[in-house]
Order: C-alpha cells, then sequence, then structure tokens
C-alpha cells in the first residue's frame, strides 16, 4: 500500500475526504495527491502522522500497524484523535493535560458508579 493509498484510508476511517485533510491542515489544494508520484519532506510526514495519530513507519510503508507503541497510553493527543500539528508547544501541553485530568474524572465517576451498584 502506497503512501498515498494509506492516507486515503486514514481519511476515511475518520469521515474525510483527502481534500478536507488537506483543508483542516492548512495545506493547497492538491498537496496530497502530489503524494502519488513524489516524496514528502519529513516535516509534512510528521504533521500528517500526527494529524492521524499514527506512526511515520506506517505512513512509509515499513509496518502495518498504525498504533504508535511508544506511549501509546499516554499518548492522550492521539487517544482523542486531535490535531495537534499546527500548535505551539505549550498548547498541546496544556490540551494533553487538560485531557488527562478528564480521562481521571471520568474513570473514578465509572468505579464510583459501579462500587454503588454493587452495594445494592
Amino acid at each position: 500500500m502506497t503512501l498515498f493509498e494509506r492516507l486515503k484510508l486514514l481519511a476515511k476511517k475518520q469521515g474525510q475526504s483527502i481534500n478536507d485533510v488537506e483543508e483542516k491542515m492548512g495545506y493547497s489544494k492538491n498537496t496530497l495527491y502530489r503524494l502519488r508520484t513524489t516524496n514528502p519532506s519529513a516535516k509534512k510526514l510528521q504533521e500528517l502522522a500526527d494529524y492521524f495519530g499514527v506512526s511515520t513507519d506506517y505512513l512509509l510503508g515499513r509496518t502495518d500497524n498504525p498504533t504508535l507503541e511508544k506511549d501509546k497510553k499516554d499518548d492522550v493527543a492521539a487517544l482523542f484523535r486531535i490535531n495537534t500539528a499546527n500548535m505551539d508547544p505549550d498548547t498541546v501541553e496544556e490540551i494533553e493535560e487538560e485531557l488527562k485530568n478528564y480521562s481521571e474524572f471520568l474513570i473514578q465517576k465509572a468505579l464510583e458508579k459501579k462500587a454503588r451498584r454493587n452495594k445494592k
């Protein structure tokens, strides 16, 4: 599977077209279509991997596993499928911290609900 085919598949899984992805990432029209015949820069490849929450190895076809193995549990932005490609590091860190706090809150809430059910 080519890079472009993988991008198209990932976009489809998110209910988007290639044009939607180009627009959301601030790329000019046909930027991603050109990847059928050209290689992306390292920066663009990383932006695309971050956008879809996959590894660059997956995009390049070095692995068929799109999951980021390192820090899989701790990569909150990828877990929540947030596009952080155009955000500064401080903003990303702030968002990740808020999402971690919220997920911990949801887990605690679920545990309390389970405990109440078990008391009955």
